[in-house]
């Protein structure tokens, strides 16, 4: 998707930026990963992207580095490379396949003095940002909702739930200081309690549930924050990371 906005529609708004050189393997046994290697690597070849026999060929002929391997077990090791080759690098969700690779990544990337971005493209949605901007005022609750997809060889909620969690925090920022899960039937609720009383929902449905969410201000009103809206508007930031080289989430917040 990032190749098709950057090298095959030119987007206006991501001018100065292309995908040159891909590096296939990432999983090898997850079979939602597996089965798009045909097609996704000869879409990538007719973008005008070339196919790399390693990560360090890849790095070697690249500014900036999008690790979009589906499977979160190998980033750790991936983001390692990366990290040593001192070129900026936005992690693909999900970030890793656990808590503690993640926390790894996030500590290994400061004690090298390299930055991480990893997002969903939920956080940056128009209704998102107007309430992150305050368009809705003062946001009392917000509730969010997102596949679960469990995959067995991650942790329950790492799979796809970030596209409800990003939002969320996206609206309420960091301060979170009590999460818990009730499981239902086809669906989790999960609560979380931040430090100022202020309770933010996501609920995870165990099949395709769709991505959406609302919130509510302190007059009561409702917002709906709309669904997905493609990829472009997270590549937007993206690319302005690379740009800049200041993340466009705080690293407490990343962490949290």
């Amino acid at each position: 998707a990032f190749a098709k906005i950057m090298n095959v529609d030119k987007d206006p708004d991501v001018a100065g930026f292309r995908v040159t050189h891909a590096y296939k393997w990432g999983s090898r046994d997850i079979k939602s990963c597996t089965d798009r290697y045909e097609k996704n690597t000869a879409l990538l070849k007719e973008a005008g992207v070339t196919m790399t026999d390693s990560i360090a060929e890849l790095l070697a002929n690249v500014d900036c580095v999008l690790l979009e391997t589906c499977d979160g077990r190998p980033h750790l090791a991936q983001a390692r490379e990366i990290f040593r080759s001192g070129k900026p690098c936005y992690v693909d969700k999900p970030i890793a396949a656990d808590l503690a690779d993640t926390l790894k990544i996030l500590d290994e990337a400061k004690a090298t003095g390299q930055k991480v971005f990893s997002a969903s493209s939920l956080r940056y949605t128009k209704a998102v940002k107007e309430a992150v901007a305050g368009k809705y005022g003062r946001i009392a609750a917000v509730d969010t909702f997102a596949p679960g997809n469990f995959e067995p060889t991650h942790s329950d909620y790492y799979w796809y739930a970030i596209h409800g969690a990003d939002p969320l925090f996206a609206i309420f920022g960091t301060g979170c200081e009590e999460v818990t899960c009730v499981a239902g039937d086809g669906v989790d609720v999960i609560v979380g309690r931040w430090r100022d009383g202020r309770l933010g929902t996501l609920r995870v449905f165990a099949k395709n549930g769709g991505y959406g969410g609302a919130v509510i201000n302190e007059d009561k009103e409702l917002f709906s924050l709309g669904g997905y809206e493609g990829y472009k508007v997270l590549l937007v930031e993206i690319l302005g990371y690379f740009r800049t080289g200041v993340e466009p989430i705080p690293p407490d917040e990343l962490r949290e």
